[in-house]
């Protein structure tokens, strides 16, 4: 008899893995976001008059808009804030620049509008001030054409504390320039700043005199780029009663020169000293 070893194979029975519970997270999920869909339409049709056109208005405002205080209602069709084509002033949003309904004639939009392209065209034209554009807002607003240039902490337009002009915010303000000449607007300039105190207090300069220093250094460089200086109506400083919208009192983006290519009927306001309207008589 052989002495070789019995070798015995025995087959075992295949066994199906556990498919987990993966599809349930998934149905979860899904089942979440339809009630909570079902929810808004819930709302939606108990909602109203006021109440919807608050939420349209919402979801049709413009980041740069509102970040602005600008006119809220838009003639933007998108329901994201900050979306479109145009990449402006913070790093990682999309504000759009966009026209407004306002009290601007259909004329004098038209021309407003054709200048904000001209500015933006002259800005993109140029390697060196295509770096700036997160800076520059461009809009128009009930009072005409705003162009708002605004600091960054790694950029700033003037030297810290001081009125000296940046060399690239005095090649984007003589570049400007000519193109502001295209039109008969008048224009006002304001600066800006942010909250921090001067070491002397209100008694000695502070942020009043920088914002005024600012703007009138803006004036100067606009004018040797060639501006009309006829056109110039209102040249003013602000300090810091007037900040960025959603920006917090000592942000960089608080710190900003103003240029308003005015409206007409506004300017003719402002000359006639009657930008504000007469008194109303005291009732007796």
């Amino acid at each position: 008899m052989s002495d070789r070893p019995i070798i015995i194979r025995r087959k075992k029975a295949a066994r199906h893995a556990h498919h987990g519970g993966a599809w349930k997270i998934a149905f979860a999920d899904f089942m979440t976001a339809l009630m909570a869909l079902f929810l808004v339409l819930w709302v939606l049709s108990n909602a109203n008059k006021n109440d919807k056109d608050a939420i349209a208005e919402y979801f049709s405002t413009p980041l740069l808009v509102a970040m602005s205080k600008g006119d809220r209602s838009t003639s933007s069709t998108s329901a994201i804030p900050g979306g479109g084509p145009d990449q402006r002033f913070s790093e990682g949003e999309r504000a759009r620049q966009t026209t407004r309904p306002s009290r601007l004639s259909g004329d004098e939009r038209r021309h407003l509008e054709a200048l904000k392209q001209r500015l933006d065209s002259a800005v993109d034209h140029d390697p060196q001030l295509r770096e700036l554009k997160q800076q520059i807002a461009i809009e128009l607003s009930p009072e005409g054409l705003r162009v708002q240039l605004l600091d960054t902490d790694k950029r700033p337009m003037f030297e810290l504390g001081s009125a000296n002009v940046a060399p690239y915010l005095s090649k984007l303000l003589k570049t400007f320039a000519p193109v502001l000449n295209e039109l008969p607007n008048r224009i006002q300039i304001s600066g800006h700043t942010d909250s921090h105190p001067y070491p002397g207090g209100d008694a000695g300069y502070n942020n009043w005199d920088l914002s005024a220093d600012r703007a009138k250094a803006s004036r100067q460089e606009l004018v040797s780029g060639g501006l009309d200086s006829n056109k110039l109506l209102r040249v003013s400083g602000m300090a810091d009663r007037i900040r960025f919208h959603g920006a917090g009192p000592y942000d960089a983006a608080n710190r900003r020169i103003e240029i308003t290519v005015l409206d007409n009927r506004v300017a003719e306001r402002i000359l006639s000293q009657d930008e504000y309207g007469p008194a109303e008589p005291s009732a007796h």
